[in-house]
């Protein structure tokens, strides 16, 4: 998402859509794989704190990566639709304010869960 944002303020729009596809084929990624989690998982979410707690907050972080997914998915369309350019991007610049917010939550979720969890 980055290189895609520094693409279109450098006027490279080939790069911006380039990055964007990129960035959203990895959170489609993403999300299959959390679901393919939630389907083999030893645990459900009755299984007592951890299992709510596992479940809650990464189901929780999961939407917030569909809604951001949706968000970069309409900043796609509008480059890809010449709305979005080097001068008139502050949509884009949103969603990916978004994004790297849900980027960190993610960090603390990976060490609290999967790593400080285990």
């Amino acid at each position: 998402m980055t290189y895609a944002h520094h693409a279109l303020i450098h006027g490279e729009r080939k790069g911006a859509l380039y990055g964007s596809i990129a960035t959203i084929l990895l959170a489609i990624v993403f999300t299959g794989f959390q679901g393919i989690e939630y389907s083999v998982s030893s645990f459900t979410i009755s299984d007592g704190a951890f299992g709510t707690c596992f479940f809650f907050s990464t189901g929780f972080h999961g939407f917030h990566v569909i809604i951001g997914t949706i968000f970069l998915g309409v900043a796609l369309w509008r480059i890809f639709a010449y709305h979005l350019t080097d001068n008139h991007h502050l949509g884009f610049e949103g969603g990916i304010l978004y994004w790297h917010f849900v980027d960190v939550v993610w960090l603390f979720l990976y060490v609290s869960i999967y790593y400080w969890g285990s």
